[in-house]
């Protein structure tokens, strides 16, 4: 099991180089940096951070295979590695940040991803490169430096089936935002296994990862009512990129959420605050990690149970505290009671 922290380049970059030493100091094993546009720039924002820390994984959470073309990203992949001494992780999926914006389409994500994976490894491994995909394509490429390593690990990005069994056929590890209840780990984890025995591959190959935003208080109500807007962003766009909501009874009516019309991506939550009082509490706990040390505590260990072997932590403050607040009592009071408590159940046979 590890844990890993997201942040959003929405802060000064010395801001972000401190949270990343933190993360370090605290016992993550990977920091993230969302790869948004018209936020601070990825790469040039981690190859700093590299800089200053020596043992946590760097990377992109998430690029994608659209907004930078793939041969792009293997040369910022490959310096980001020489810069980190082999500590780069590439983070990649569907991606939507600035699509709009940008007038870019995008086309049958799940095959974008696997031929970008595939260019960036060919990339990454000196070869030249005349790759003619149906979706990305590279005439006679190479990158004129030998990277560090030639197989960086690549971490897959997605909701849907079709991406998860493809993240299970390539991928070192595969990860789904708002999984946070027993029963779609579970459904998540029976899909990345899948893809991964049809690609001849053993499913304790794929690490699994949960993309969770992160409330600890000591009023598990307070944490739920600090991420009530976003669970409801999610529910209300993304019902169908869930497996067992439905089942669970946490879907919104169909009828209300289609009055509050198309939502552009850049929009927040503002434009459902409508829909905040139909999400409940359950809703929250199955989209996040929110409450006491205690409740975070246990609901992490029942999601290891059903498979899930990564945490990556989007930490939100309450009032009163602070975005590192968060950081720092997730990786020295929740993680070490969690490997505890696992450990124990290792120990009388029952994990």
């Amino acid at each position: 099991m590890s844990i890993e922290l997201l942040m959003l380049g929405d802060q000064p970059v010395a801001g972000l180089a401190a949270r990343t030493r933190l993360a370090e100091e605290s016992g993550f094993e990977t920091v993230w940096l969302a790869d948004e546009r018209f936020f601070r720039e990825t790469y040039s924002c981690l190859s700093l951070l590299a800089g200053q820390t020596a043992r946590v994984n760097l990377g992109p959470c998430v690029t994608d295979p659209f907004a930078r073309h793939p041969a792009l990203t293997a040369m910022a992949l490959g310096t980001l590695d020489e810069v980190s001494e082999g500590r780069a992780i590439l983070g990649i999926g569907a991606g939507v940040s600035g699509f709009a914006e940008l007038g870019i389409q995008s086309r049958k994500p799940p095959l974008a991803i696997r031929e970008a994976v595939d260019l960036i490894r060919q990339l990454m491994a000196g070869q030249e490169v005349d790759y003619q995909g149906e979706i990305i394509q590279c005439h006679r490429g190479r990158l004129n430096f030998a990277p560090l390593r030639s197989r960086v690990p690549v971490r897959v990005a997605s909701n849907g089936p079709l991406g998860q069994k493809m993240g299970g056929a390539i991928a070192d590890g595969v990860m789904m935002e708002g999984c946070g209840s027993v029963e779609e780990a579970k459904a998540f984890a029976s899909t990345v296994a899948e893809g991964a025995r049809k690609a001849g591959r053993s499913p304790n190959e794929v690490k699994l990862v949960a993309r969770l935003d992160c409330c600890i208080t000591n009023d598990g109500k307070q944490a739920r009512d600090i991420l009530r807007p976003s669970v409801t962003r999610i529910i209300a766009q993304a019902n169908s990129r869930f497996y067992t909501l439905e089942a669970q009874g946490l879907t919104l009516p169909k009828n209300v959420v289609e009055t509050i019309g198309p939502v552009a991506y850049a929009a927040g939550v503002a434009p459902f605050a409508p829909l905040f009082p139909l999400v409940t509490d359950m809703h929250v706990d199955a989209l996040t990690l929110c409450g006491t040390v205690q409740e975070i505590t246990q609901h992490m260990v029942d999601l290891r149970r059903a498979g899930i072997t990564g945490f990556n932590i989007f930490p939100v403050p309450a009032p009163g505290t602070t975005y590192e607040d968060v950081i720092m009592r997730f990786g020295t009071q929740v993680w070490p009671a969690v490997e505890t408590a696992f450990a124990k159940e290792s120990d009388n046979g029952t994990a």
